[in-house]
């Protein structure tokens, strides 16, 4: 599975961005997926932002919930992370991952990070 994150970039406290990751289509059993946005500060470990399982349901971490929303366009096989009104705290590296349920170890939730498909992400930087 390629994925490819684009859409990141600088901007100002209380602003907004909206994040893209574009990915190989799954096919078969295995098109059934969980596809989620993770982050990561610099010297601080990954964390989950947001997962949306293959029936549409969607998790947050509490850091996002109510600001950011996690979509995907199948026929245009993007995941998308819409941002608003950012903080200086979600400054990160973000990452989108991707893995079909059939083989997952874990729930698709943002709690559980061992997906087995990531981008090599996209910055976000938010300023005060």
């Amino acid at each position: 599975v390629d994925l490819r994150e684009s859409g990141g970039g600088s901007v100002e406290a209380g602003g907004s961005l909206r994040l893209s990751c574009t990915y190989s289509p799954l096919t078969g059993p295995y098109s059934a997926n969980c596809m989620g946005w993770f982050r990561q500060a610099t010297g601080k470990e990954r964390e989950g932002v947001a997962t949306i399982n293959s029936d549409g349901s969607t998790i947050y971490a509490d850091s996002v919930k109510g600001r950011f929303t996690i979509s995907k366009d199948n026929d245009k096989n993007t995941l998308y992370l819409q941002m608003n009104s950012l903080k200086p705290e979600d400054t990160a590296m973000y990452y989108c991952a991707a893995e079909p349920l059939l083989t997952m170890v874990g729930a698709c939730d943002p709690a559980f990070s061992g997906l087995a498909h990531w981008g090599k992400g996209t910055l976000v930087t938010v300023s005060s």
